[in-house]
């Protein structure tokens, strides 16, 4: 690193947060006029076929033997140089920051003199689903067949178990990088869905389409797997946000009175929070509330180390993240680690998980004994995920 960057992050150290946001919004600003910037200059230059000239047989080589950008970028910022030089309004968004680049790539193909200012509109400050939710509609497809195939070995493995003589694993457990499951949407309301899953896996789809055929005879997978997913919310709703069909009668005695001596939620408080919060983080800042919905948690607003009592008045939705921001807002960085609960066997919280939990408490109380009122470090039972394999 040289000198001059050096002192530049001297100098940013320095900054307020204030001023690092404000800096950073400029930088962002910058970076979308730049962008524009160089497809704008990309379509001049391929408008004269300058790269012929200085060497190169095309512009995808000019851009990454030339300017140096990796094989990716170039390909994304070639498309679009393609699709500005046919609706130059492409520019206009791309420096405003209302386009991105790729969001650009995936409309190019579907663009028409007659569509393309409305379906840029649609697309403005879009991420890259909502993106190809449009394109969907601009090209639906058909439904795709339901298909379960073998995978084939990797080829190295097979060539190495077949020449060694001592008894080494299946070609099937040989080490291989799984591909990321494929969710594509067909049309606005249909997805082609693809995922690799394990023997054990496949055994359970087979059994279940065996046990379906009177309801199912096709056996049809799309069929079963919207069943497990229908059954899994269900389940996953009555233990994450105390859901239920029948639900208690609550009054002096019951386990859903406001507790100061206990963080456990009952599900009928858990159930009022959710619904309230729209089962998404309530955190609040400057730009807005907080979208995220995954790995969520019941957040005493005033901490339970400090009196907080586990009501729905005093819990609300947090996400980790900003369940710990707010935590170390409170507390300020803890000393002595913090001990979160560990993962616990589906269906059964042991004596070390509750055990850990207290250690939790005990840690938070005495780091809260200086403070009173704020923000506390809540944690929620342990999220579930399902994963093939």
């Amino acid at each position: 690193m040289n000198t001059i960057s050096r002192s530049a992050f001297v100098q940013l150290s320095n900054l307020s947060d204030q001023d690092l946001l404000a800096h950073l919004q400029l930088a962002a600003q910058a970076e979308c006029r730049a962008t524009a910037q160089l497809v704008a200059l990309l379509i001049e230059l391929d408008s004269r076929r300058l790269y012929l000239g200085e060497g190169f047989p095309s512009l995808f080589a000019y851009c990454t033997d030339a300017l140096h950008l990796s094989e990716s970028a170039a390909y994304n910022r070639i498309e679009v140089t393609r699709a500005a030089r046919r609706f130059p309004i492409i520019l206009d968004g791309l420096a405003t920051g209302e386009l991105t680049l790729a969001s650009v790539k995936l409309l190019a193909p579907h663009l028409t003199p007659d569509n393309h200012r409305g379906v840029l509109a649609r697309a403005r400050h879009k991420g890259k689903r909502e993106v190809e939710l449009i394109v969907a509609a601009l090209h639906p497809r058909p439904d795709v067949p339901s298909v379960i195939r073998k995978l084939p070995a990797p080829r190295q493995a097979t060539l190495a178990a077949a020449r060694s003589e001592d008894p080494v694993e299946s070609p099937a457990a040989a080490m291989r990088t799984p591909r990321p499951a494929e969710i594509t949407p067909l049309t606005p309301e249909r997805y082609k869905v693809q995922f690799t899953v394990s023997y054990e896996t496949h055994d359970k789809l087979r059994r279940a389409q065996d046990l379906l055929r009177h309801t199912v005879p096709n056996g049809d997978p799309a069929v079963i797997f919207d069943r497990a997913l229908t059954l899994l919310l269900t389940q996953l709703e009555r233990s994450k946000t105390g859901a239920t069909e029948r639900q208690r009668r609550t009054g002096p005695g019951t386990s859903s009175r406001p507790s100061a001596a206990s963080r456990h939620v009952p599900a009928a408080t858990q159930r009022i929070v959710w619904q309230r919060d729209g089962g998404r983080c309530a955190f609040t800042g400057p730009q807005g509330r907080c979208p995220s919905t995954t790995f969520l948690e019941y957040h005493h607003v005033v901490p339970f180390a400090a009196g907080g009592e586990t009501s729905a008045k005093n819990l609300e939705l947090r996400c980790r993240a900003h369940n710990q921001y707010e935590a170390e807002k409170y507390f300020g960085p803890l000393q002595v680690p913090l001990v979160r609960e560990e993962r616990a066997v589906f269906g059964a919280i042991g004596k070390s998980f509750r055990n850990e939990f207290d250690l939790q408490g005990q840690l938070i109380r005495a780091a809260g004994s200086k403070r009173r009122g704020g923000i506390s470090s809540d944690t929620s039972p342990t999220d579930l995920a399902l994963t093939p394999g």
